[in-house]
């Protein structure tokens, strides 16, 4: 067999495994939450899935904008965007398995810490404040790609202020410092600036499994765990 072929198979085969590895590494991290197996299997089917829907929340009329109509899978749809029509409305979205998911397992943890008591949740606030902090300061609206943020700031940055402040709750702190981070600082405290920009439609999470609020939280709780 040429040694081009076979490396096109090993890139292929790479390429199928990718999800595979990434929803195992997902269920592990989440166990470290204390989630059952199931549960944590179920969430991450959750984000996987939930990443090819959006789910608008808010439009403003008057921008002259260019749509694009995501075409998901997991999230590779950003590396080609389908440019649909020119339109004069701006669109704010929330993915489902990007955003929406991710927070819900952020208001269980924090409910979970706010039982425990206040010693919990002090600290838990002051990790992701922090987190929020730097994420706005280091993101950068762009004109057609969104919001830019270092990838793996976030998540390292609520990771190793878990590990100093939060004690035995180092994971979950991590975990919602991590994504709370880049949604709150990066996206959402931006959102005005990306409306000056013209940009037609924002979907927050909307790179769904690879998105940087997904990526973020899950790298922030494996570091600590």
């Amino acid at each position: 067999m040429p040694a081009g072929v076979l490396a096109l198979i090993v890139v292929l085969a790479a390429l199928l495994l990718l999800p595979l590895l990434l929803a195992d590494a997902m269920v592990g991290a989440l166990l470290a939450l204390g989630l059952s197996s199931r549960v944590a299997l179920l969430l991450v089917i959750a984000i996987f899935l939930g990443s090819l829907f959006n789910v608008p929340v808010w439009r403003r009329s008057g921008a002259s904008v260019i749509e694009y109509r995501p075409q998901s899978l997991f999230g590779l749809e950003r590396l080609a965007p389908r440019l649909v029509r020119a339109g004069d409305e701006q669109i704010v979205a929330l993915n489902i398995g990007g955003c929406i998911v991710p927070t819900l397992i952020v208001v269980y943890e924090l409910l979970r810490l706010a039982a425990g008591g206040g010693a919990a949740v002090v600290p838990a606030l002051a990790v992701i404040a922090l987190n929020v902090v730097v994420c706005h300061r280091l993101a950068r609206p762009v004109a057609g790609l969104g919001i830019l943020l270092p990838a793996l700031v976030p998540g390292c940055l609520a990771a190793l202020a878990a590990q100093l402040f939060a004690g035995g709750n180092a994971p979950a702190v991590a975990f919602c410092a991590g994504v709370l981070g880049p949604l709150i600082g990066a996206d959402v405290l931006h959102l005005r600036d990306l409306g000056r920009r013209g940009i037609g439609v924002l979907s927050i999470g909307g790179a769904g499994t690879f998105d940087g609020i997904v990526i973020s939280g899950f790298l922030a709780l494996l570091l600590s765990a």
